[in-house]
């Protein structure tokens, strides 16, 4: 009677261990699936929060694109003269109604960095700077009583040699090829 109550207990140790180690195992099973799926929650959702990003913030830096285009555009010498010249200036004040264009047209769109790379925003602030150079350049090689449209035509034969707004146009134009296209 002892082997058997002894042979049972045993038996009930061992039905017991097997139980326990299989619940243990059944329950790291388990443990390892839902992380597993927890993990591919946060995965999605962080999907789902960068597609609802990109939906709103493409838009947002495509506009930030065309702001800095049409800036460009009016810092560009035709536009720039064409708008900044009326009849009885003299060569200062073109001079200068020119350059305060091309500077409120900046301050004006100076939020718009945030949306442009770093390499792209370079670019158009150097461009804006060289076009305010080559208004003071051109203005300082002409004297005071010279004609304001001589001002226009040194401006328009040195930006023929080199244009900054175009390069900076360029740039813009590849940087949207290698985003967007």
């Amino acid at each position: 009677m002892k082997v058997t109550i002894m042979f049972f207990a045993l038996m009930v140790v061992a039905v017991l261990g097997t139980l326990a180690l299989s619940g243990w195992i059944f329950y790291r099973l388990v443990k390892r699936w839902l992380d597993g799926r927890q993990k591919e929650q946060l995965l999605q959702m962080k999907m789902d929060e960068r597609a609802e990003t990109l939906r709103v913030v493409t838009p947002i830096r495509l506009q930030a694109y065309e702001r800095m285009a049409l800036f460009l555009e009016r810092i560009s010498p035709n536009s720039l003269v064409l708008r900044c010249y009326q009849p009885g200036m003299d060569l200062r004040l073109l001079q200068g109604v020119m350059t305060k264009n091309i500077r409120d047209e900046w301050e004006h769109n100076l939020s718009q960095q945030v949306y442009l790379s770093t390499d792209l925003w370079t670019r158009i602030r150097e461009a804006k700077d060289e076009m305010i150079n080559l208004v003071n350049s051109s203005a300082v090689s002409l004297s005071s009583e010279t004609d304001p449209t001589r001002l226009a035509a040194s401006i328009f034969a040195s930006a023929a040699q080199h244009s900054p707004v175009d390069e900076a146009l360029d740039a813009m134009h590849r940087e949207l090829n290698e985003l967007f296209g």
